[in-house]
């Protein structure tokens, strides 16, 4: 199988096409905005240096949440479009799962990703399962529920919010990722369900239109 993964939903622009699971191209670039103007061509540059044709592809798979509201709707909106062009697939990765899957580890995994206003979003998983459904909480809420969670056998932080809960557990290993590993976020697209993809959002938009209107 070969899948292209696209990344755009928060601190870098990522494309990896993979095939059978393995890396024939694999692009990231650091970036909190300008995703819209970077994403089509490193897709093309991805593909050129995949040596596949577009029509190639089996799937193509997108980050969907949570994150920045113009980075995910940049993702969807180009996955769904090429899908559609090329009469592919198109499937939704969770932005929390695949920071986690980024960083294997054994015992417990929190994909925290920094959600400002003093709120995370967070997922727990344990070896690779998810223990909790993502959600946005205060951060004392966060580090509460994640105590609950914690057995003692080993924990690993990973994402932008991972220094915010670095007290949590003496020994934890913390990983500040701005982004998941695309890789990462391709691998789980090519795994799932050939369902199409809808944004998680987790709590409204911060940004507002005059009138208090949501964009």
């Amino acid at each position: 199988m070969i899948v292209l993964g696209l990344d755009t939903a928060v601190g870098a622009c990522s494309v990896a096409v993979l095939s059978d699971g393995q890396p024939l191209a694999v692009l990231s670039e650091p970036m909190v905005r300008g995703h819209q103007e970077r994403l089509a061509s490193m897709v093309r540059d991805a593909m050129d240096q995949a040596g596949v044709p577009f029509s190639a592809l089996d799937r193509i798979g997108v980050t969907v949440g949570p994150g920045s509201f113009t980075g995910l709707r940049v993702g969807l909106a180009f996955a769904k479009g090429l899908g559609l062009a090329l009469g592919k697939s198109v499937v939704g990765v969770g932005v929390l799962e695949a920071l986690a899957a980024s960083e294997p580890f054994g015992g417990l995994v929190l994909a925290v990703i920094d959600a400002r206003r003093g709120q995370v979003y967070l997922q727990a998983f344990r070896d690779g399962r998810a223990v909790m459904a993502p959600d946005v909480l205060p951060l004392e809420t966060a580090a509460a529920r994640a105590a609950e969670l914690f057995g003692g056998d080993g924990i690993a932080i990973v994402g932008s919010g991972a220094l915010l809960l670095e007290g949590l557990a003496v020994g934890a290993r913390i990983i500040p990722r701005a982004a998941p590993d695309p890789v990462a976020v391709t691998r789980l697209a090519a795994a799932k369900p050939a369902i199409p993809p809808r944004p998680l959002y987790l709590r409204a938009p911060d940004a507002k239109l005059p009138g208090g209107i949501d964009p």
